[in-house]
């Protein structure tokens, strides 16, 4: 059973990969570089601001600091349990995939794909009563994550167990949240 889920995961990845090409691979480089998302994390920031104040938005920072610290220190700890080579390390997908870009580290599971989806799930969840169209928050994992796929870091399921992980990380946080907040910003 598990080495029938391997190999779906490598024909996965191989076709995933496979629809890159050079034409877009610094698309792809400027997309899962984090200090690239800038822009897009200020702006969040910004609309947060506007709806719950700047103390509100300090508190809501200091817990997605608690959970990204978390997540991916969680990741890390997965990481050298399993020591998975990254698709880009192993020799037996050397030659049939698209090698973006080369990282040392293991593989599983992706924290690019943890802390994305961790932010976004906590963020969703304590903020979907004020922002009508929050769910469009989701696409930010999904398209940094893919990167991660079509750079040549990371199999489908790493990222599906970031993924995972990620989202109950970011539940179980909100929840801490919605318990604390009262104490702090009644109302």
């Amino acid at each position: 059973m598990l080495e029938k889920i391997k190999e779906l995961d490598i024909n996965l990845l191989v076709y995933l990969n496979g629809l890159g090409s050079e034409t877009f691979d610094k698309f792809w480089l400027i997309i899962t570089n984090q200090l690239y998302w800038t822009p897009f994390f200020l702006f969040l920031f910004f609309l947060i601001y506007k709806k719950v104040g700047g103390k509100q938005t300090l508190y809501i920072l200091l817990f997605i600091a608690i959970l990204i610290a978390f997540t991916d220190q969680t990741c890390n700890l997965f990481k050298h349990t399993f020591e998975r080579l990254r698709p880009c390390n192993n020799p037996d997908l050397k030659s049939i995939i698209r090698i973006v870009q080369v990282r040392t580290s293991y593989s599983f599971f992706s924290g690019h794909a943890a802390n994305t989806m961790a932010v976004a799930t906590f963020l969703y969840l304590i903020l979907k009563r004020y922002f009508k169209y929050l769910g469009f928050l989701f696409l930010w994992p999904l398209i940094f994550a893919y990167s991660r796929i079509y750079l040549g870091l990371h199999y489908p399921g790493d990222i599906l167990a970031g993924f995972f992980f990620g989202a109950l990380f970011g539940f179980l946080l909100s929840l801490v949240y919605k318990k604390l907040k009262p104490q702090y910003f009644p109302g």
